[in-house]
């Protein structure tokens, strides 16, 4: 670490029990930000192809935070840069391109999400390789909350138009961020936020860009974005309250607690995107979704629960 004292407050924080962090509002505000992305896709989706969008939301975090961090001299990672990249593209370029282009392609976004809330029993599977183990209880919250995220997506699967490009995509998607939530607390679980956020996505820019351009006839003057009120709004939320705040949020649980623990936070997302679908777009929720929510709500708290 760097000696440099502009940077204690998002400097890494010390490792604590995995339970202290889940009694924080940690937690609550990253599945509040998160649940938020379904929606932000509803908006923005329309007036800018996929890739594209993601290419303006990386630049968006980049012009904020890279003067931010010259300015407050925060400390770069020593020896860790290509892992804490590797680490970003797994987690932001593979998981949005995977997602943001299967909506695009037709993939129901209730599908998408049943399909990406299978992470975190593919974590559990995958925890031993990083010497981690999943406890019986942690087993059967993890089944609960899978059948929870089914309940709660039940009324909104469609099947009709569904593609096998969009499947695959969905799945690129669930397999990037589980690989890459393994592979950052394996490999880079400590690292200031502010430096380590501007590897990430200054990574997944240099991704996107030669695909946007090769994909979807991206030119210097954004030719193909419709710049209406609805899509600066969507852009400017990605950019802030995903990119930034729920990241950083992501960043600091997984520092703090097993992937496992982490990972189950997701089968909140689809419940909580539910309700804000139908607070903001009068989308149906019935209660088969209410009984789902439950459920999945008490499959995390098996998860996180320390035995006695």
């Amino acid at each position: 670490m760097s000696n440099t004292p502009a940077a204690p407050a998002i400097s890494p924080l010390p490792a604590a029990a995995p339970a202290a962090s889940f009694l924080s509002p940690l937690p609550f505000f990253f599945v509040l930000l998160w649940s938020t992305g379904f929606i932000v896709a509803k908006f923005g989706l329309p007036y800018a192809p996929p890739l594209t969008f993601l290419l303006l939301r990386f630049a968006g975090v980049l012009l904020l935070l890279l003067p931010a961090v010259l300015l407050l001299k925060a400390p770069w990672p020593r020896g860790q840069i290509r892992q804490i990249a590797l680490a970003g593209l797994l987690v932001q370029a593979g998981y949005l391109i995977g997602v943001w282009c299967a909506i695009k392609a037709g993939m129901p976004a209730g599908l998408s999400a049943l399909i990406v809330g299978m992470q975190p029993i593919l974590t559990a599977f995958a925890a031993p390789l990083i010497g981690e183990s999943v406890r019986p209880r942690q087993w059967l919250g993890l089944l609960f909350g899978i059948v929870g995220v089914g309940l709660v997506v039940a009324a909104k699967i469609r099947l009709v138009g569904l593609s096998l490009d969009s499947i695959l995509l969905c799945l690129l998607a669930l397999l990037s961020i589980t690989a890459g939530t393994l592979y950052q607390k394996r490999y880079c679980p400590q690292f200031d936020l502010r430096t380590g956020t501007v590897i990430q996505f200054s990574a997944s820019l240099l991704v996107v860009l030669p695909l946007a351009v090769a994909l979807e006839g991206l030119s210097w003057d954004f030719a193909t974005v419709q710049w209406t009120g609805r899509f600066v709004f969507a852009l400017l939320w990605s950019v802030l309250a995903l990119s930034i705040g729920a990241i950083f949020l992501l960043f600091a649980l997984i520092r703090r607690s097993d992937a496992t623990q982490v990972t189950s936070l997701l089968y909140l997302t689809p419940p909580t995107t539910a309700v804000m679908a139908w607070l903001v777009f009068g989308e149906a929720f019935n209660a088969l979704g209410v009984a789902g929510m439950a459920l999945a709500v008490l499959g995390v708290i098996f998860v996180v629960k320390k035995s006695k």
